[in-house]
């Protein structure tokens, strides 16, 4: 049975969603976009290539420019104060996460001194920040 058209006076007996869901895809788009523009605006490094990189949810994050310079969220910082402030952020949450972006041209044993560093601090989940887009697919 068809339905016929409802006369203005009869009471709407169903909301209609599709303005909602349209709103909060828009939202979600600003989101991801807005998203993705804070998190790129770090310390310019050349970072190395790798075809599995991921992202993922840091907490600190780490850099390394080519002449070993160390950055800790985006303010360069001496060895005692990065040790302070990972501390510090540690005591704050047991489940710190770090992400390391090294130059690629920058000494292998600068970023293994930040691991050093952040294992000292009792720091053991930490990732090494790749960039997955300039890796070309294997044949």
């Amino acid at each position: 049975m068809a339905t016929q058209a409802s006369d203005a006076d009869e009471m709407i007996s169903g909301i209609n969603i599709t303005p909602l869901v349209d709103v909060v895809l828009v939202l979600l788009v600003v989101l991801m976009v807005t998203s993705s523009y804070l998190a790129s605006q770090g310390i310019p490094v050349d970072l190395p290539k790798a075809a599995t990189g991921e992202s993922t949810a840091s907490i600190l994050s780490v850099s390394v420019t080519r002449d070993g310079a160390l950055f800790l969220d985006g303010k360069a910082t001496s060895d005692r104060e990065f040790r302070e402030r990972v501390r510090s952020a540690y005591d704050a949450n047991h489940d710190l996460r770090a992400v390391i972006a090294a130059d690629g041209g920058s000494a292998h044993r600068s970023v293994v001194h930040v691991i050093d560093l952040l294992r000292q601090e009792r720091v053991t989940r930490f990732a090494l920040n790749v960039d997955p887009d300039a890796v070309s697919p294997k044949p």
